[in-house]
């Protein structure tokens, strides 16, 4: 972007910048973000060309305890220093913790919201349990009855079935399938 260009004006005019999943990004993102911020608002004047994003406010959205950057055929150490908390701008970031979950709410019929928050609970208790993890990190979860699928004779129809009930009554509603997905891992475990 050029730093006289509309979109430069449009940019420096702005008074907050947000970034969701930033988690996910490798630090090289964050700093070439860094320095192109440094460079659009150089032409306001170098007091702010040496402040991190020129002096720009930027809100960074992210769950560290879900999926960080994807290194191809790195180990754990070069996924961890790919991260942005790894780059040399992170000591300069404001680290502030998300303390309610506002999905536990989602639901107004008290039993849906005692297993959402189980269920978070759950979710939380594996991220939070370091003890329970061995030398590479690796540890064993206990996956709820309610969540295992218990017929084995077709594994994937089975879980097809579990994840998307009904399927040929609700082809036509678009919600169902935004409820609801299957992900993947792995690309071995996709299976076309």
């Amino acid at each position: 972007m050029e730093n006289d260009s509309p979109r430069a004006d449009l940019v420096r005019l702005a008074k907050l910048r947000i970034c969701d999943d930033t988690s996910m990004m490798h630090q090289w993102w964050f700093e070439a973000v860094d320095r192109s911020m440094r460079d659009i608002v150089s032409k306001n004047g170098p007091q702010n060309e040496f402040r991190p994003f020129g002096g720009m406010t930027v809100v960074l959205g992210g769950d560290f305890r879900q999926i960080l950057h994807v290194v191809r055929k790195g180990s754990r150490q070069d996924i961890v220093d790919a991260s942005i908390n790894s780059s040399k701008i992170w000591a300069y970031c404001n680290v502030l913790r998300l303390t309610v979950n506002m999905r536990l709410g989602a639901s107004l019929v008290p039993a849906e919201q005692e297993e959402i928050a189980n269920f978070g609970k759950w979710i939380l208790s594996i991220g939070d349990d370091n003890d329970a993890s061995d030398e590479n990190g690796e540890m064993k979860v206990e996956i709820p009855e309610d969540l295992l699928i218990s017929d084995t004779t077709n594994l994937l129809m089975s879980l097809i079935d579990f994840v998307y009930p009904d399927l040929n009554d609700n082809l036509g509603d678009p919600l169902f399938f935004q409820e609801r997905g299957i992900l993947a891992p792995t690309l071995d475990s996709f299976d076309i």
